[in-house]
């Protein structure tokens, strides 16, 4: 699915400057961080960093997806987290790649429900699209 395909009803826009040791920023001001790369690759590890940015907003929207799922399987998701790990590494072509670990925790039902929920939700969601394909993204339930 190409963007093109989709009815764009939003549209975030972010400015970095100095890549990966320097800042990014909203176009609407409401985000404002230093990103420097983390102590493991290098560097100070002071700011953020992009895979953190990638984490937080992969979880946070995988966990959209898996509300709207449970509406529509009228199950109960209430105290529900999803966590998002994001790896970067070396690839074997030489270049860099990503890897996502994504865990859900759903308290309110069995584990069958919980993982059959996260599996609907990974269809869903706008970043699970997006990575499908691209990069390897696992799934687990707490």
């Amino acid at each position: 699915m190409s963007i093109q395909s989709i009815d764009v009803l939003y549209t975030a826009v972010a400015t970095a400057e100095n890549g990966r040791d320097g800042r990014v920023s909203s176009d609407d001001g409401k985000l404002d961080v230093v990103v420097n790369p983390p102590k493991e690759m290098g560097g100070s590890g002071a700011g953020t960093n992009p895979e953190q940015l990638f984490a937080a907003g992969y979880s946070a929207c995988f966990q959209g997806a898996l509300g709207v799922v449970a509406r529509q399987e009228k199950a109960d998701i209430s105290g529900s987290t999803v966590t998002a790990k994001v790896g970067i590494g070396k690839t074997s072509a030489g270049g860099f790649g990503l890897r996502v670990d994504i865990s859900a925790s759903i308290p309110n039902v069995d584990a069958e429900t919980a993982r059959s929920l996260v599996e609907k939700a990974h269809q869903v969601c706008p970043y699970s699209n997006a990575t499908r394909g691209n990069i390897e993204v696992t799934l687990s339930v707490d």
